[in-house]
């Protein structure tokens, strides 16, 4: 899996969404959204790349979801300590 981080925004102290954001060139900007996923949206690059998925309900989103949302994306899988910052949330 290529580098990512993730990034889980509190409203009131409780998670109200997160973003993986994955390795994107600097200067790329997102041009188009598609939904993959019930609360999982990816936001693709002009060039097609997939710069990061957006999680709507960081709450109600499984690992298994996340797992798929790589899997479509064809990126491997992240570590599960790689998701600690959601599952904290």
């Amino acid at each position: 899996m290529s580098a990512f981080s993730i990034q889980v925004t509190y409203r009131k102290g409780k998670p109200f969404a997160a973003c993986i954001y994955l390795a994107a060139r600097p200067g790329q900007k997102s041009v188009r959204t598609r939904e993959i996923g019930p609360d999982l949206l990816v936001d693709y690059a002009a060039d097609g790349s997939a710069l990061g998925i957006e999680i709507v309900s960081p709450c109600e989103v499984t690992v298994d979801e996340i797992n798929r949302a790589f899997d479509e994306l064809g990126l491997g899988r992240p570590s599960p300590s790689d998701l600690r910052p959601l599952r904290a949330a």
